[in-house]
């Protein structure tokens, strides 16, 4: 049997099991021979359960799958053809700062979006550009499939400040909208259900529906707007409606991290109201992993447990391993995914990277050829937040406190300088352990309190 390796960075991940019983469900077609889980010391405890867990998903699927765990992630490269990676740097406790410190101050703590978004940033991109020296140097035709976050930031940063062109960030956002519209309209497996999307990570917005080659997006969008559906929102974000005369007018069926912009104060209140509970996302996921990895360690377990779905992370597996099957089935099928346009757009600047509607097969990604215009309605909020990305880019390379303070300035939801300098400060403190880059920021920062 030919060859087929895949190497997951963040292998002890509670997402690993998912992503396993996607390649399980498309061994027929995706015949993987090995899968190296790499981890860190610090996660050395999850990677352990998570492989032996994958060990007995394997065996009971009966197929000829060699499991691998390593703390050596050069080790495991060797030959690699498709690298995938889902690590948080700092691990949970880094993002209940993400949002604890932000929402001190009454500003959004959200692990994507703003401060924690931004801080979330810095500390990953920098480790996603040590992966790719390494893959660079040990596997150089490898795809690189990023499921980690803040997805869109990272890929602009791979993209503009890296020679890397074998690297796709996938999200689990546009495959919860596709589902919704299934639903909506009663779609069964045979039709063929082709989705116009288009925007930033997390910042996406659904523009047209061919069912079988025929618009039904009207209907979709008109569930929306009477309350009759509300999309499928992810499970760290609280689903609120948005408004129907807004739906109508748009005309655009927008993704659900969009009411941190279009009903910011009403988000807002509630994860203020849930953090002076003394809760935060961030909390409650721990909770939620601790049960999780104790099921995880049932010698009786063979499968994903279905409280996996409750992590936020659903449908990941349809997004990275069906990435992975068209790249190695040369396919030429529509993902959802953030890669650069290279000009294919034309009413925004060609070098940015974006999340939209493509076509993948063994060369990789081509913009599907009917998404050539960002809607312009929302083209002011898209620069705005593609502005903060790409100088956040910058910021995790040049350890910059006035980089990260631009950064955040720009961000749309910080309204003031001032409160924004106090949050890079707060922010770079409580992280220093994971940002060596701002070494100089930090230690300028502790001179000052001294003083």
């Amino acid at each position: 049997m030919k060859k087929l390796k895949v190497v997951t960075i963040g292998g002890g991940s509670s997402y690993t099991p998912e992503l396993l019983e996607g390649f399980i469900k498309r061994y027929h077609e995706l015949p993987i021979t090995e899968l190296w889980l790499v981890d860190i010391e610090e996660g050395k405890e999850k990677l352990d359960i998570i492989y032996d867990l994958c060990q007995r998903m394997v065996a009971h699927a009966k197929l000829p799958m060699t499991i691998h765990k390593t703390l050596d992630r050069r080790e495991a490269l060797v030959d690699a053809d498709f690298v995938t990676t889902q690590f948080r740097v700092g691990q949970l406790q880094a993002r209940e700062k993400d949002e604890r410190i932000p929402l001190s101050h009454g500003y959004l703590g959200q692990e994507t979006n703003g401060a924690g978004g931004l801080f979330k940033g810095l500390r990953t991109i920098p480790v996603i550009f040590d992966l790719i020296k390494d893959v660079q140097a040990i596997c150089p035709q490898a795809w690189i499939i990023n499921f980690t976050n803040p997805a869109g930031m990272v890929t602009e940063a791979v993209y503009r400040h890296t020679d890397f062109k074998r690297f796709i960030g996938v999200c689990n956002v546009p495959i919860g909208m596709k589902m919704f519209v299934q639903d909506v309209l009663s779609l069964g497996e045979k039709e063929s259900v082709s989705l116009d999307f288009f925007g930033l990570n997390h910042l996406v917005f659904l523009k047209e529906v061919l069912v079988d080659g025929r618009s039904r997006f009207a209907e979709v969008l008109e569930h929306v707007a009477s309350g009759k559906a509300n999309p499928r929102s992810v499970k760290n974000i609280f689903s609120l409606p948005f408004q129907p005369g807004l739906i109508r007018s748009l005309n655009l069926l927008p993704c659900s991290y969009l009411l941190y912009y279009f009903r910011h104060k009403e988000m807002l209140a509630i994860e203020l109201g849930e953090f002076y509970k003394g809760n935060v996302r961030a909390k409650n996921v721990q909770v939620l992993e601790k049960t999780l990895f104790e099921r995880y360690k049932d010698p009786e377990l063979h499968v994903k447990p279905p409280e996996l779905d409750e992590r936020g992370g659903a449908y990941y597996s349809d997004a990275a391993c069906e990435v992975i099957n068209a790249i190695y089935n040369d396919k030429q099928t529509e993902h959802y995914i953030n890669i650069p346009h290279h000009g294919h757009i034309d009413n925004i600047p060609a070098d940015w990277t974006v999340e939209m509607t493509c076509l993948l097969g063994r060369n990789g990604f081509t913009p599907h050829p009917r998404v050539r215009h960002f809607d312009d309605n929302v083209l002011g909020l898209i620069h705005t937040v593609k502005a903060f990305e790409i100088t956040a880019a910058r910021a995790a390379l040049s350890g910059q406190f006035d980089d990260a303070l631009l950064a955040l300035t720009l961000n749309p939801l910080v309204d003031s300088d001032h409160d924004a300098a106090q949050l890079v400060r707060e922010l770079l403190l409580a992280h220093q352990a994971h940002l060596p880059q701002f070494a100089q920021a930090i230690a300028e920062i502790k001179a000052t309190q001294e003083a």
